[in-house]
């Protein structure tokens, strides 16, 4: 049987180390800086390309300024126009501040070649939860001769007035590119806009179409 006067050797050992570390004391946290972007992805350059189509040249050409600043001075992003693969190029640099900038502005350049004005595609870069959404009107119902051509009509109204109602009572914009739609805005405002222009080619009237984005606005407004 052992005495109680000696010490066992886990006694021996946690006095021996108790006058190095004083109890309750953590050691200090270290500090690391911020990985760059250029850091995350072990220094390779990330590149991004948006093909050109034929129609959206000189509109590229006229608002390339408008597109070339906010991508290079505040996304500090390297943006350049390819003449012989018609394409516009895009890629990091070292200092890029975040990764996902790179995808922002590839999705900006994609939708001013959907069509979309510079002023409203620009939104794509500022914030976070907006998105292009594209579908054509054979998706919803298959048309075909006058019945396309006034499927249309009915999409744009007269002076495009149904088209400006439906984006400005769901903050949306919309582009009619001969049968194909783009919708570009937040999840549940496209869902909203979608659903109206749904309506209008499936043969709904006008003022009926309005009078339903009206109750269902009014319902999101008073959501949030």
């Amino acid at each position: 049987m052992q005495s109680n006067g000696a010490p066992t050797a886990m006694e021996v050992e946690a006095g021996s180390s108790a006058p190095n570390s004083s109890p309750g004391t953590l050691p200090p946290k270290p500090s690391f800086a911020p990985l760059k972007a250029h850091e995350m992805s072990d220094g390779q350059v990330q590149f991004r390309k948006v093909s050109v189509p034929p129609h959206r040249y000189s509109p590229l050409k006229k608002a390339w300024m408008d597109i070339y600043t906010p991508i290079y001075e505040q996304m500090k992003i390297d943006i350049r126009m390819n003449l012989k693969g018609r394409k516009v190029e895009l890629k990091t640099r070292a200092d890029t501040p975040d990764v996902s900038n790179l995808q922002k502005c590839a999705d900006f350049v994609q939708a001013f070649m959907l069509g979309f004005d510079v002023i409203d595609a620009v939104a794509l870069l500022r914030m976070d939860e907006l998105y292009v959404e594209s579908f054509e009107i054979k998706d919803v119902k298959t048309l075909r001769g006058e019945h396309l051509s006034r499927a249309i009509g009915r999409l744009s109204g007269k002076g495009g007035k149904t088209k400006f109602a439906i984006e400005n009572a769901t903050k949306t914009r919309i582009v009619i590119a001969d049968t194909k739609i783009h919708i570009l805005g937040s999840f549940a405002n496209i869902k909203v806009a979608r659903d109206s222009l749904c309506s209008l080619i499936l043969g709904s009237p006008a003022g009926k179409v309005y009078s339903k984005l009206r109750a269902v606005t009014a319902r999101l407004a008073e959501r949030f």
